[in-house]
């Protein structure tokens, strides 16, 4: 079965993550599947809107574990993993077409800052979001750090990340993080409503507009992403990593240096 399924509702291309016994957790495999999915999606002259979704209990758990415990082990691995999923993320972003992320369950680490490189978020209420990676000594680098910024505001991601706050859906919303929230069992419908608010638009325009805006929120991206991987490579070798990643492993509290 692949990781990664799509399903064309109208104009509306659905990528729909499948791993939904591991939470739909990112792993290699999982990862160039939607970049895949997204590459296909942006060359469908088809589809005009692109929503990604979770299947299961949750939208996506984040980075796989097993990438974990190999980045601690071996934090020459961290380059080559993070440019395919940066390839990925950056096709999200980069397409001329809206896209959309639906978030049910939770939405941590890595599949946060997938959702950050969507143009617009449709989350349930009771869904949460966040970027923890501080309380194991690294920091969000796969667009966490660069896009979350231009979404919410300096001061609102940095209480994010540098605290590692997790938040549900409607401080989301508040925030800006989430374009529209509903109850759970409404999600669909709210994504469905604002596809359509999307699909009444020029194409051509709507494509430019994203453009412009883009190139005008995040004019430094490339730079920033470049520094979030060299600061990772840092702390991927640094003590505080060694602490946090053994103390998530054992399930305890890390004792940091200084602490």
């Amino acid at each position: 079965m692949s990781l990664v399924e799509t399903e064309d509702r109208g104009a509306v291309r659905h990528v729909v993550m499948t791993r939904a016994e591991k939470r739909n957790a990112m792993n290699d495999e999982l990862v160039l599947a939607l970049g895949a999915a997204f590459a296909e999606a942006a060359a469908d002259h088809s589809v005009r809107v692109v929503v990604v979704r979770g299947d299961g209990p949750m939208f996506s758990s984040g980075m796989d574990l097993g990438g974990l415990r190999a980045l601690s082990e071996s934090p020459e691995s961290l380059r080559p993993f993070r440019g395919e999923v940066l390839r990925a993320w950056n096709l999200l972003e980069e397409m001329t077409k809206p896209t959309i992320c639906q978030i049910h369950g939770a939405c941590i680490g890595g599949a946060m800052e997938l959702a950050l490189a969507a143009d617009m978020r449709v989350m349930a209420e009771d869904a949460v979001a966040g970027l923890a990676e501080v309380r194991i000594g690294l920091l969000p680098d796969v667009g966490g750090c660069s896009r979350l910024p231009a979404v919410v505001g300096l001061g609102v991601a940095k209480e994010l990340i540098m605290t590692g706050k997790v938040i549900d859906g409607r401080e989301a919303h508040r925030i800006g993080f989430a374009n529209r929230i509903a109850p759970a069992d409404q999600l669909e419908a709210a994504t469905a409503g604002l596809c359509e608010e999307l699909l009444a638009c020029a194409p051509a325009a709507v494509g430019l507009a994203k453009r412009v805006m883009d190139s005008a929120a995040k004019p430094a991206l490339a730079a920033t992403l470049e520094h979030e991987v060299t600061a990772q490579e840092l702390l991927a070798r640094s003590e505080d990593f060694a602490e946090g990643a053994a103390a998530f492993q054992e399930k305890r509290a890390p004792e940091f240096a200084g602490r």
